[in-house]
């Protein structure tokens, strides 16, 4: 067999030029599309007839496009893999590298032969998608946008409700440690992987493929993917979904448990860790909020919300609407729909509906879904209603099994839809890439423009109801109104405001429930319930002050912190009106500060205080705090109990490992309040 040949990778070199310098690795990282140079020895006279073989996947062949045999030649090739000679000494030579703009990415074998004698292996490299290169297609031309959605660690994924947005950071840390072997196990565990190594391997230099297959690992569902689903309220076995603060902790544990499934995620879970996966393979990716998200269960884009008489909401059909629900966009070409469907199309990796037999969603073109093409691939109709579908309130009666239409809403769904800014902390709203201004003619157009392609116009018509559907006008209006702070630990005081429409007279009964949910909207105990029995004179307005002290919800909530409100208003000889409200309460505040200045490989202290508000002693205290190039891993703290109005403040010290702005993520925790989270910006300096 032929000499070893030491190779010299020129790591920091090609890492820059490749935009690859994050990654923390002793192999050689590079981008398609873009020459590498590697020097190796061992041959004398060697730019005469060398052979360089680079391979990837379980068999490669040519057909397959996951083996390249290439000799040197006098320029880089447009088309495959070439190899030119930058400069040669009495026994090594330096070559230059390329390959073809659309090479399948992973991790490849190179090796070189001389004349005919047996290929020496040169070592391994690994192969990415190049949004830096014109010819890619995940090429994104705004320099800083590739800053953000590939190389940017940190990210801000905005919550709550559409009448009150809260938001988190998080930390994707895609160049962390072994993220990126992670990331290639996550494709090689694959059903398609598994079904078919060798075709699958073949489609990986398609970012449309490589989002819809990841979209299927990421949830645990099928494949013994990454995350399993949660949302009973009930997490024992696992960690609580909020309490997570970054990916690198949830891909390590996915590796180190033999692959399988960590418990527990929930919509953001699953959609940071996808875009640390897809940030990390350079596909450019981001999170997105959509507020009153529709869940869609039988793709008649209509959602249909069942309420009993005491104005319960039932749990009846399989469609819901979530407070809010987070997904990616990633960014790449659409050849097989046309440039305009091309840029940023939708992945869903929370496993909701089944998508060819398994729970995976997308890509789904954003410009299709604005337009309404929801028969384009993939899954355009599930996304659609995400942000479209019209909203049906039913009173049920479980003794007879008959239902009344309340009312119904086509502006409810979608609202605010929300990420992270370019190069900002701040929040961006992207609503009108994904629909047209609600309300207006163009936005009903493409709604019924939507229902036609389904074949749904003659199932329910607008025009032409069914008995149960005819909406009748209501005698009374009703709203629910916050008096006051919404916080952890102190009393909620909310306004019924009811109104007469009507110029006589009107008695309405009224049943409330207040129930804790999840951010699914789905209930899980009941808080308090009251009536009420008032007769409004002609055009009145009365108002009816609600207080629901802390200790009767204490226990109650769950740890997304979220209460649902129900007024069901019985008019006497009238209809009914349902009055509601979600509302979403903060979290007390937390304060990070950093005393000194932050040097590379210096250590600096931080300082983070947290006052108890409530008037009972807090216990079983822990802080966690994280943030890529900042510290390694996990760091957790316990902290004494507080009592009421303490403050406690906790000192750590951290050593940067890298210059520039850089976040540091601190969740805390205890008895009374669950996952306190807040980040802080900190700037470090050589």
């Amino acid at each position: 067999a032929a000499t070893q040949p030491s190779t010299n990778w020129h790591l920091r070199e090609n890492a820059r030029e490749h935009h690859t310098s994050k990654f923390s690795s002793e192999e050689l990282i590079v981008r398609r599309g873009q020459p590498f140079t590697i020097t190796f020895n061992g041959t004398e006279r060697p730019e005469q007839n060398l052979i360089f073989i680079a391979e990837t996947g379980p068999k490669p062949s040519k057909a397959t496009k996951t083996l390249a045999t290439f000799d040197i030649s006098s320029t880089a090739s447009k088309e495959g893999w070439s190899a030119v000679v930058q400069s040669t000494s009495s026994n090594s030579v330096s070559i230059s590298i390329s390959s073809p703009h659309n090479a399948v990415i992973g991790r490849y074998r190179l090796s070189v032969q001389k004349g005919s004698s047996s290929p020496a292996s040169l070592g391994t490299f690994v192969l990415l998608f190049n949004p830096w290169s014109s010819g890619d297609d995940v090429f994104m031309p705004n320099k800083a946008e590739c800053e953000e959605y590939v190389l940017e660690e940190f990210g801000i994924i905005f919550a709550g409700n559409k009448n009150h947005i809260s938001s988190f950071g998080w930390n994707f840390g895609q160049f962390q440690g072994d993220i990126l072997n992670i990331c290639l196990s996550i494709m090689d565990r694959s059903l398609y992987y598994r079904q078919d190594p060798v075709t699958d391997v073949s489609h990986r230099h398609d970012p449309r493929y490589l989002g819809r297959v990841l979209s299927a690992m990421v949830n645990a569902n099928d494949d013994q993917g990454v995350v399993l689903g949660n949302w009973s309220g009930k997490y024992e076995g696992g960690k609580n979904p909020s309490s997570w603060t970054g990916s690198g902790e949830i891909l390590q544990s996915w590796k180190k448990s033999g692959f399988k499934p960590v418990k527990y995620g929930q919509c953001w879970v699953f959609a940071a860790v996808l875009t640390t996966v897809l940030r990390c393979l350079g596909i450019p990716t981001r999170t997105i909020t959509n507020f009153s998200s529709a869940h869609d269960a039988d793709g008649n884009l209509r959602v249909d919300e069942y309420y009993d008489a005491d104005g319960n909401h039932l749990e009846r059909g399989s469609d819901s609407v979530w407070n809010f629900h987070v997904w990616n966009e990633s960014w790449f070409t659409r050849n097989d729909l046309g440039p305009s469907y091309s840029g940023w199309q939708v992945l869903d990796a929370t496993p909701q509906e089944q998508s060819g037999g398994i729970y995976q969603c997308g890509p789904a073109s954003r410009y299709a879904i604005k337009e309404g093409e929801v028969d384009l691939d993939y899954d355009g109709t599930f996304v659609f209603a995400e942000v479209n579908a019209d909203c049906m309130y039913w009173n049920y009666d479980s003794a007879t099994g008959k239902k009344n239409l309340i009312f119904s809403k086509s502006t409810e769904i979608g609202a605010s839809i929300s990420t992270k800014a370019v190069g900002r902390d701040d929040r961006v709203d992207v609503t009108s890439d994904y629909k047209y201004e609600e309300g207006s003619a163009k936005e009903r157009d493409i709604f019924k423009k939507a229902r036609k392609k389904l074949g749904l116009e003659d199932k329910f018509d607008p025009t032409a109801p069914k008995l149960e559907e005819i909406e009748q006008k209501p005698d009374i209006s009703g709203k629910f109104k916050v008096a006051g702070s919404l916080e952890v630990g102190k009393d909620l005081n909310l306004l019924l405001v009811l109104e007469n429409l009507q110029s006589d007279a009107k008695t309405v009964n009224v049943n409330m429930t207040a129930w804790s949910t999840l951010y699914t909207r789905r209930r899980v105990n009941q808080i308090w319930k009251d009536s009420l029995s008032v007769t409004l004179a002609p055009k009145e307005e009365k108002q009816f002050p609600i207080k629901i002290k802390y200790p009767e919800y204490q226990q109650q909530l769950t740890t997304d912190k979220t209460i649902q409100v129900t007024a069901l208003c019985h008019v006497e000889d009238g209809i009914q009106v349902l009055v509601e409200r979600n509302i979403a309460l903060d979290n007390p505040a937390i304060d990070i500060q950093v005393l000194g200045e932050a040097k590379v490989n210096k250590e600096v202290v931080v300082e983070v205080a947290f006052t108890n508000p409530i008037n009972m002693e807090v216990k079983d205290c822990v802080l966690q705090v994280e943030g890529s190039d900042l510290l390694q891993g996990i760091l957790e703290l316990r902290i004494p109990p507080l009592k009421a109005s303490e403050t406690s403040s906790t000192k750590f010290k951290l050593v940067p490992s890298e210059a520039g702005p850089k976040h540091l993520l601190v969740n805390f925790s205890c008895d009374k309040f669950a996952d306190i989270k807040t980040f802080k910006m900190v700037n470090v300096i050589n």
